[in-house]
């Protein structure tokens, strides 16, 4: 059995380390091309290339697989088959078509629910109980191929985006070599997709941040979860811009005007939210600054209540 992997995030790289450690051989590994990064803007590799060289794994990046050139170098590597966990691209239908065994890929949900490329973050955003991996024959259409297994895990009520996608991470990269073996022994399934029960998960962008205060507790609790790492809620608090980490229950109803700073308590700044409850920001970070307790930075930086 010879593998072609593609993958970039941190999820991909678990995924294949777990499929080296467990002794398939992977030909070569694809991955997006490096991007430029923090302030200085200098290109940093992928998880999945940094992995992949450290094991002495051919890597390829390819702009666009419309070159002829890519597809020959996948001929080359002549892969059973290739395995696809977050990589960011779509793969044409001449690609589909190369390895014996197909195109396999891990997707962070429990599908046909949230297809597309959020689908761990929007599984907070909308406020979901439980998600799980899908492992799944690729096809022309995005998330849409016929379902292998999948596996399925409670959503933590205060779990955030970063974390659920460790937790997924693990799952996926356990899923992916019980996947690999069905394919070698030839015990492997599929079935379609419910194409009509479909929801999308799309990129997530900067303009889900602001914090809409009228919006009930829940709402609010698991619009911060889900933008964690990134693009990450924020509110604006007398004027200055906070990213904002962790909101919680304040525990009692107000009648006040949602968005009104209610207190300053020993867990942090309460905040009226819709319907009458009561919200507390735990956790955050002012322009500039770095991520902290509430609790601490307005002790350091005092605000008018009453303002």
């Amino acid at each position: 059995m010879k593998l072609v992997f593609m993958g970039t995030p941190e999820i991909a790289r678990t995924c294949l380390k777990r499929v080296c450690e467990a002794g398939y051989e992977v030909a070569g590994v694809f991955t997006k091309p490096d991007t430029p990064k923090n302030r200085g803007m200098k290109l940093a590799m992928s998880p999945v290339k940094e992995y992949a060289l450290e094991q002495g794994i051919p890597v390829f990046q390819p702009v666009t697989f419309k070159d002829e050139a890519v597809l020959d170098t996948l001929r080359e590597l002549q892969p059973d088959l290739i395995l696809v966990v977050a990589y960011g691209k779509l793969l044409p239908q001449r690609v589909l078509d190369l390895p014996p065994l197909g195109c396999i890929n891990m997707h962070a949900s429990i599908l046909p629910e949230l297809r597309g490329a959020g689908p761990v973050q929007w599984s907070i955003l909308n406020h979901c109980r439980e998600t799980g991996i899908t492992a799944m024959y690729m096809s022309a259409g995005m998330d849409e191929g016929d379902i292998i297994q999948v596996v399925r895990t409670p959503i933590d009520p205060m779990e955030t985006g970063a974390e659920l996608m460790d937790r997924l991470a693990d799952l996926a990269a356990g899923l992916a070599c019980d996947t690999i073996r069905a394919a070698v022994d030839g015990t492997i399934t599929r079935t379609p997709q419910a194409h009509e029960k479909a929801t999308y998960a799309p990129m997530l962008t900067k303009a889900l941040c602001p914090i809409d205060w009228s919006q009930s507790l829940q709402y609010v609790i698991d619009q911060v979860r889900g933008l964690i790492p990134w693009p990450v809620a924020t509110t604006v608090i007398q004027g200055k811009t906070f990213k904002v980490f962790r909101v919680e229950d304040a525990g009692y109803q107000t009648n006040a005007e949602p968005g009104t700073l209610l207190a300053l308590s020993k867990r942090g700044l309460e905040v009226a939210c819709g319907g009458g409850q009561a919200g507390c920001i735990t956790q955050l970070q002012a322009e500039g600054g770095k991520r902290m307790s509430a609790a601490d930075y307005f002790r350091g930086h005092p605000i008018n209540l009453k303002a």
